[in-house]
């Protein structure tokens, strides 16, 4: 199929490799001359406004928007509304708030445009692995897009979960769920850490937990990772930053009366990580590093590179 990607950062820009390597055709645009340039030598064909993107594409037009969460969301499908028509189809893959996919699908309605929400997980590393994508929107519209949707997420790594907003929803939902996740292994290589007397190798106890044991999993393979000794942990500072999720699925338990005592413990726990350094908080900040290229503060004070944190980078 034929479909623009409007946002070409770290995410943007695998995923519109992901979609030629399946034989699409991309138009892809960014305020970025340089982003665009990038892309079309991967084989897209760049659009230097939206204009341009709506012109290039055939209908039913369809364009992904891959830019940071509220604003800059808000005005870029605002703005291609002003330029699609009956029958196209807008999808916003980012970490919008659910509760906003409403609202937008109503007002895209008007003009009888269609609205997707695709809650997209895969980070930096869905280019070869594939994105998880959890879907909402109506059946007409979804079905417009499924195509592409089928070509980015691997062998069953996708759904379409419900009406508009339920694909958001999801997606939130699973980004708790990380920060329980990633909780539990900062607090217990935090504890094998204090053991100074063992002098243990957590470096190769990550590696070990990998086979199997009971724990292993793709976040322990991260974690792997950035123990290595060559990893550059020790120069992280553990200072773990939340991206809006974790605090969003808090409030929806408090909300509906549902006890979620480990994702409010890990939100809370990030919170005080602004405020002290620990093991455990460090390795917090490399795993958010690892799977979605999140920034880390070093301990010289100079700020690690950041790629794309709001737009589906994960928590």
């Amino acid at each position: 199929m034929r479909i623009a990607m409007i946002g070409l950062g770290k995410m943007g820009a695998n995923m519109t490799e992901r979609l030629l390597a399946g034989g699409h055709q991309v138009v892809a645009y960014d305020l970025a001359e340089e982003a665009r340039a990038a892309v079309a030598a991967k084989g897209a064909e760049p659009a230097a406004s939206l204009d341009e993107v709506a012109a290039k594409l055939t209908t039913p037009r369809v364009a992904w928007v891959m830019v940071p969460a509220g604003a800059p969301t808000d005005e870029t499908i605002g703005a291609l509304a002003q330029r699609f028509s009956k029958g196209d189809v807008v999808i916003d893959g980012g970490n919008s708030n659910y509760k906003e996919a409403g609202p937008t699908a109503a007002k895209l309605a008007e003009r009888g445009i269609g609205f997707v929400d695709a809650g997209t997980s895969g980070g930096v590393w869905g280019l070869t692995e594939g994105y998880c994508l959890m879907v909402g929107g109506t059946k007409e519209s979804v079905a417009v897009v499924e195509p592409a949707l089928r070509t980015l997420a691997p062998t069953d790594g996708y759904a379409h979960v419900g009406p508009v907003g339920a694909g958001h929803f999801v997606k939130m939902v699973h980004n708790g769920i990380e920060y329980g996740l990633m909780q539990a292994y900062a607090e217990g290589f935090e504890i094998m850490h204090a053991a100074d007397e063992f002098h243990l190798d957590l470096h190769e106890i990550a590696s070990i937990w990998r086979y199997g044991s009971v724990v292993r999993s793709w976040l322990l393979e991260l974690a792997e990772r950035a123990l290595r000794p060559d990893a550059g942990f020790d120069e992280i500072k553990g200072v773990v930053v939340d991206s809006g999720e974790g605090r969003w699925t808090v409030t929806e338990a408090i909300d509906r009366g549902v006890p979620a005592p480990v994702i409010s413990a890990a939100l809370y726990t990030r919170f005080a990580s602004r405020e002290q350094d620990s093991y455990g908080n460090k390795l917090l900040a490399a795993l958010r590093n690892q799977f979605g290229g999140h920034a880390v503060t070093l301990e010289s004070g100079a700020q690690g590179k950041e790629t794309e944190t709001p737009s589906g980078g994960g928590a």
